[in-house]
């Protein structure tokens, strides 16, 4: 997928939305720019910008959200062994391996590409949890578990201990299905 930027969609399940996400992969990053539009928490627009290197792995993630009650930034950068925010170190995030977005399936693609390919394999991992409805961040944890070709369950050990679904992801790991929440869609 090098080269000219690949255009995704996918919509809510749940409720009311729609994200635009325009995925660029070069030799040197892989740069992700989109923007959120959702009825949730009495509607919002919220723009993400990642920034990953070659083998995936976040570097940084901006986040502007409109809502109600206005606009809010939020800025979240790897350091040296661990994570700021918004300028100020987070030791609390130390160890994290990645950011995980409330809104988007796209930071689902990190861990996935990391896990095992057999079926029955499982990649368990420490994320740093932005809550796009609140602008906040905080550690949680995460299990994959690999079903099959291209399927991966998400199990939920941390800030919504309890919560399971199934994925269905393309050959890149990016998500087509994600069970309970996002569909990826096709424009016309």
């Amino acid at each position: 997928m090098q080269g000219e930027p690949e255009i995704l969609f996918w919509r809510r399940t749940d409720v009311t939305g729609l994200e635009r996400l325009k995925l660029s992969i070069s030799a040197d990053a892989v740069v992700a720019e989109s923007t959120v539009i959702c009825v949730e928490d009495r509607g919002f627009r919220l723009d993400h910008r990642w920034r990953l290197t070659p083998d995936w792995r976040a570097q940084s993630l901006d986040v502007e959200r409109w809502g109600p009650t206005g606009r809010t930034h939020l800025n979240l950068e790897r350091t040296d062994g661990g994570w700021c925010v918004n300028g100020r170190r987070r030791t609390d995030l130390d160890g994290a391996e990645e950011p995980d977005l409330s809104v988007t399936p796209f930071c689902n693609t990190f861990p996935i590409r990391r896990m095992p390919d057999g079926a029955g394999e499982s990649y368990t991992l420490d994320t740093c949890f932005v809550d796009g409805a609140a602008m906040t961040v905080q550690r949680s944890r995460q299990r994959y578990d690999r079903i099959g070709p291209n399927r991966v369950r998400y199990v939920d050990l941390g800030v919504s201990a309890g919560f399971e679904a199934d994925l269905e992801v393309d050959d890149l790991g990016l998500v087509l299905r994600y069970q309970h929440l996002f569909e990826r869609v096709s424009p016309v």
